[in-house]
């Protein structure tokens, strides 16, 4: 049956509501190697806040970004496999002074197909660069304007 005869009360019943309880990021986990190398590393070349960790021991530290958002870095001997195509993203509206801080701090950078050094922009206009953090987690980090 089409679905222009179906009942208007079951096209709405499988109707989505978007958000409809207001879900906003909190926060992401990763597992790493050497809890004050990665420290150093989101804390010192990305410059994000260290928080209380909310008392759950030397072994885990808290990072917040400037939206509240939280990354939480949990010292662990698990190896986690690695993919470009699971990533961490954030914006910036400053990405060349971006791209030219992580040049002074030797931290290699790359489009997503890999050329080094440069971004890419994407086919929304959104200009965009990764890298890999200590434990090779990989990381975007674009001129989003959402």
């Amino acid at each position: 049956m089409p679905v222009h005869n179906l009942p208007a009360i079951i096209l709405f019943a499988v109707t989505p509501q978007v958000n409809k309880y207001n879900l906003r990021k909190d926060h992401d986990t990763i597992r790493v190697k050497n809890l004050e190398t990665s420290a150093d590393f989101y804390g010192n070349i990305l410059g994000l806040e260290e928080i209380h960790n909310g008392g759950l021991g030397d072994h885990i530290k808290w990072f917040q970004l400037n939206d509240r958002v939280q990354l939480h870095l949990v010292e662990s001997d698990e190896v986690i496999e690695k993919n470009k195509g699971v990533h961490m993203a954030m914006r910036t509206d400053l990405i060349d002074a971006f791209m030219d801080h992580l040049k002074s701090k030797n931290v290699p950078f790359e489009t997503w197909k890999g050329e080094p050094g440069t971004s890419n922009t994407r086919p929304d206009g959104i200009r965009q660069i990764y890298f890999q953090d200590p434990d090779g987690y990989w990381i975007e980090v674009n001129d989003g304007r959402h």
